[in-house]
């Protein structure tokens, strides 16, 4: 569902740079951003790395990638 929300230029700025280093539209680098952000504030002991790490590892497996861990 999308909705019409007011955000500062500042930010919408922020996000068009930060997005096309990243290959994003600035809608989802705010999208990004949010959802980052949601992840730390509910995890606040993991560090934003591992938190990073966890969103690329949720985008693989919905695009099907992945493979079985081989311990040892």
């Amino acid at each position: 569902m999308s909705k019409a929300i007011k955000l500062s230029d500042e930010l919408i700025r922020d996000a068009a740079v930060n997005g096309k280093a990243q290959h994003r539209s600035t809608p989802k680098q705010i999208e990004y951003w949010a959802r980052l952000g949601k992840m730390a504030e509910e995890n606040p002991d993991l560090p934003l790395s591992f938190i990073k790490g966890l969103l690329i590892g949720i985008e693989e497996s919905k695009a099907g990638d992945v493979s079985v861990y081989q311990f040892g």
